[in-house]
């Protein structure tokens, strides 16, 4: 899709904007939506299946009616908070994360977690709380654009029909690159372990379905040796696999993204800050930590919901089906903050272009003339549900001559 007005065009069409500011919605800084479009472009052009990019950024607030909400994400779990030297993003999104924050902030017995760690940031720099965060396993980053690599560029567009994908991430990003691959033709196969299932299993159900319907459901425990041996079969079947842990924790598991790789797999790893770190992150806190806010005279606000996590996913599908460098198996390094920061001008633009109300509604001036703003949109109906948890493990196992554990 071209971008009529630009990159605030696409912005105003992609459904973030009616997601970003307080009362007034705001135009974001950077091409994500751009970027979006053309990479949805590229996709299509390696599978034939033809996507909206830029809608996709937005459309979980479809399903789930997320609206805009300044300083606290769309989803409510991430906030926006002044430190000593600048601004941080921190979540609180897992059960265990209040007691997290806690211990960050060093809060009082009894104390709101919330308030302890804003009393504790006001004194703070971006960089102390970027050392805390991942020392405790926080997710949580100073609000700056950090100097980054670029992300992997993609080689030749290649089919992915007819491919076996295993994809053991969770959440979103690495689900919407499954999903993709899916409607290329793959035959994709979700890995939960009896302990982690997915959390997005706890979420909006129809969302769910629509980024898992197709999917064989697998369930195998890696702390069984019966369990580990299925799940290095099930690797060493598939033509892809994603997941979004951290190296040492694929080791406990007994798998090695790079020897899969090297003997031909195409593996896509997606983390938050790449595969040498061990700071942890979700779609709102990295993107914001990737410099990716709009700011109105209060101050900054979030940029769409978990903006993160569907921009990432789709470079990923896009990394996906493309032709390795070396024509052989190759492993995809995808930092979510890599992603989102190639998106973002090196230097703060200040107060973000203001939306105007007119009689249709919102629109965002452009030199091409005023683009409505657009509320997000679901992609499509759903009407298959996704595998319970687990219901295909045996099934999948046989057809690839597996044993069961």
């Amino acid at each position: 899709m071209e971008s009529v007005g630009g990159a605030a065009g696409a912005w105003a069409r992609s459904g973030v904007v009616a997601l970003t500011g307080r009362e007034t919605p705001l135009v974001p800084p950077g091409v994500g939506a751009w970027t979006a479009d053309a990479l949805a472009r590229r996709f299509a052009e390696a599978t034939g299946v033809e996507m909206d990019g830029a809608r996709l950024l937005s459309e979980r607030a479809a399903y789930t009616g997320f609206g805009r909400r300044g300083a606290v994400s769309a989803g409510g779990s991430c906030r926006l908070l002044p430190c000593a030297d600048g601004w941080a993003a921190v979540s609180c999104a897992r059960a265990d994360d209040p007691a997290l924050l806690a211990a960050l902030a060093f809060a009082e017995p009894g104390e709101d977690v919330w308030a302890a760690t804003a009393r504790w940031l006001r004194d703070h720099t971006g960089a102390d709380l970027n050392e805390r965060a991942e020392l405790l396993g926080v997710a949580a980053g100073a609000v700056r654009r950090p100097r980054t690599p670029l992300p992997p560029l993609p080689g030749r567009p290649r089919s992915v029909a007819g491919t076996l994908v295993v994809d053991f991430s969770a959440l979103w990003a690495g689900p919407l690159c499954a999903n993709l691959l899916g409607l290329a033709g793959a035959r994709v196969v979700k890995v939960e372990t009896p302990t982690r299932p997915d959390g997005a299993r706890r979420g909006n159900p129809t969302f769910y379905d629509l980024l898992h319907a197709g999917h064989a459901s697998v369930v195998l425990d890696p702390d069984t040796s019966g369990g580990r041996r299925a799940l290095a079969a099930l690797v060493a079947a598939a033509d892809i696999v994603i997941e979004a842990s951290r190296p040492r924790a694929l080791a406990r598991w007994g798998l090695d993204a790079e020897a899969a790789a090297a003997s031909g797999t195409t593996w896509v790893s997606i983390t938050a800050h790449g595969r040498g770190s061990d700071r942890i992150g979700f779609g709102d806190d990295v993107a914001a930590s990737s410099g990716l806010v709009a700011r109105d005279a209060e101050g900054p606000v979030f940029v769409g919901d978990a903006f993160a996590d569907p921009l990432t996913g789709l470079t990923a599908a896009v990394l996906a089906a493309s032709e390795p460098p070396s024509g052989d198996g190759v492993l995809w390094d995808l930092s979510m903050t890599d992603v989102v920061a190639a998106t973002v001008p090196e230097s703060d633009s200040g107060i973000s272009t203001r939306a105007v109300h007119a009689r249709s509604g919102w629109v965002v001036e452009t030199p091409d003339g005023a683009v409505p703003v657009a509320a997000p949109l679901p992609r499509e109906a759903v009407r298959v549900a996704a595998s319970a948890s687990g219901a295909d493990t045996a099934s999948v196992l046989g057809s690839l001559g597996i044993a069961l554990p």
